[in-house]
């Protein structure tokens, strides 16, 4: 059996190469919008949710290179949202990855475009993958309502209506079950659908990536605060700078540290028995639990 640091090397490296392919390289006359999306979408990262779209799909028995071009539509997707959320009129960062972001290097209109474009590519290269029309049609729709007013637009519109305010529990659920956890659901969803599995092993995925999304915004929250700029690659303490309220606000470090690991337990447990082999989706969520960028 495949060791979990194998896997992983294994899925990371399939989806570089694939996603590296997907930007023309050609001469073209409008090359800075290129240039724009390339430089954001090969600036490194987890790569975590495409590894969940290959990994549900291989637990669900489904083949892991015909679905390359879903796994790959779920990263194209989160790059487009990653350029849009640090522009000045939405999370106004100036550094992503430990680099400046999209829009200081290409200019604001060009960094709106190149997300524009991402998002479409998303749709296609899912659409273009080697799976049954139905089962890409699945996987397109997932995609489409996670990314939408009930996910990353609605989470990311509530975080900017709500700033400078104190927010209660409730009400910071309502914003990252949209804006972080939709997305990581998404791609659990879809990575099942891609496989043709049941819906028995739908929600089995969704109690994964619930628990899991909240655990990785949790300590995303714990990290803006003892995090290092080396580390992270963005300056910390920047959600106070943009007096957003955060998990730390209400729990303090050590009870955002339970959260985290209340809520790993809960992936954990979600999956075990739902699957045949959960080894590396237990692993993963132990990694998530004690990253430090």
């Amino acid at each position: 059996m495949m060791e979990n640091t194998e896997r992983f090397d294994l899925y990371r490296a399939m989806i570089e190469d694939s996603l590296c392919h997907l930007i023309p390289d050609s001469p073209v006359p409008y090359k800075k919008l290129v240039d724009s999306m390339r430089y954001s979408l090969m600036a490194g990262g987890k790569r975590l949710r495409p590894m969940l779209v290959l990994e549900f799909c291989r637990v669900c028995g489904g083949d892991i290179k015909a679905v390359i071009g879903v796994a790959c539509g779920v990263e194209l997707l989160h790059t487009y949202s990653l350029i849009h959320d640090d522009l000045p009129c939405m999370d106004d960062d100036d550094y992503r990855r430990g680099k400046p972001s999209n829009h200081k290097v290409f200019g604001e209109t060009t960094a709106v475009l190149a997300g524009d474009a991402l998002q479409a590519m998303a749709f296609e290269s899912i659409l273009g993958a080697d799976i049954p029309p139905e089962r890409r049609a699945r996987c397109a729709a997932i995609l489409a309502s996670c990314a939408g007013i009930s996910g990353i637009c609605g989470g990311q519109q509530l975080d900017i209506e709500w700033e400078g305010r104190k927010l209660s529990e409730d009400e910071l659920l309502e914003i990252h079950t949209r804006k972080t956890a939709a997305l990581i659901r998404a791609a659990c969803l879809m990575g099942v659908a891609a496989a043709g599995a049941e819906k028995e092993r739908e929600a089995a995925a969704i109690r994964y990536a619930d628990a899991l999304g909240l655990a990785f915004q949790v300590r995303d929250d714990v990290l803006d605060v003892i995090g290092s700029q080396n580390t992270l690659g963005k300056p910390i303490g920047s959600d106070k700078q943009q007096r957003k309220n955060t998990f730390v606000d209400l729990f303090g470090i050590e009870g955002c540290n339970k959260i985290v690991y209340d809520n790993t337990y809960e992936a954990k447990k979600a999956v075990v028995g739902a699957f045949s082999d959960t080894a590396f989706l237990i692993w993963l969520a132990d990694q998530l639990a004690d990253r430090k960028n």
